[in-house]
């Protein structure tokens, strides 16, 4: 099932996508070190309304937000987003960068089947740069110029980023053409 917006393939997969794609784009790997961070970074502090002196969110609190926000509510609020930004930024024509990156999944390799993780069934094996590795990629649509990200899909780690170039390449020119912005070129890495 793929939802409109952002290309998600499950609920359970969105969610799982999303909570990696946010810490993707801060280079932080779980909900521990990200209410870490809240403890530290004023600017991400601020963009979360955590006000000085005031606590941070508990990993509790940012698991239940992911979960219950669901798949529907938080591709809308992040193309309401994504759109308000382009159009702040007054983008005209965008080079899109369509890129990768292997999300490594916390689970083991099922003994029966190698290619599979026991805790994590979704997980599958596939690249990881120069070796193999059980986990996930995570597909991003980034404009050039200013390293915003405009669509997103997340997969196993074993499917090919052809199967979903043509998918994010629609959804990028719908976003495009929501913030009056016009696709010039595609680079693929």
């Amino acid at each position: 099932m793929v939802s409109h917006g952002w290309a998600w393939e499950t609920s359970k997969e969105s969610l799982r996508g999303f909570h990696n794609f946010v810490m993707r784009m801060k280079g932080v790997r779980s909900l521990r070190e990200m209410t870490r961070l809240l403890d530290v970074d004023q600017r991400l502090r601020k963009l979360c309304l955590i006000k000085i002196g005031e606590a941070t969110y508990p990993r509790s609190v940012l698991n239940r937000f992911i979960r219950k926000v669901g798949e529907d509510n938080l591709t809308r609020i992040i193309e309401q987003k994504v759109v308000k930004l382009l159009k702040r930024n007054d983008a005209r024509e965008v080079d899109s960068i369509f890129d990768a990156s292997f999300i490594k999944a916390w689970s083991t390799r099922h003994p029966m089947d190698n290619q599979k993780g026991l805790s994590d069934e979704e997980a599958r094996v596939g690249r990881a740069g120069r070796t193999f590795g059980l986990g996930y990629k995570l597909h991003l649509s980034i404009d050039s110029q200013t390293m915003l990200p405009l669509t997103c899909a997340f997969a196993s780690a074993n499917q090919n980023e052809k199967k979903h170039s043509l998918n994010m390449l629609e959804k990028t020119k719908q976003i495009l053409k929501r913030s009056a912005a016009t696709l010039r070129s595609v680079i693929e890495t």
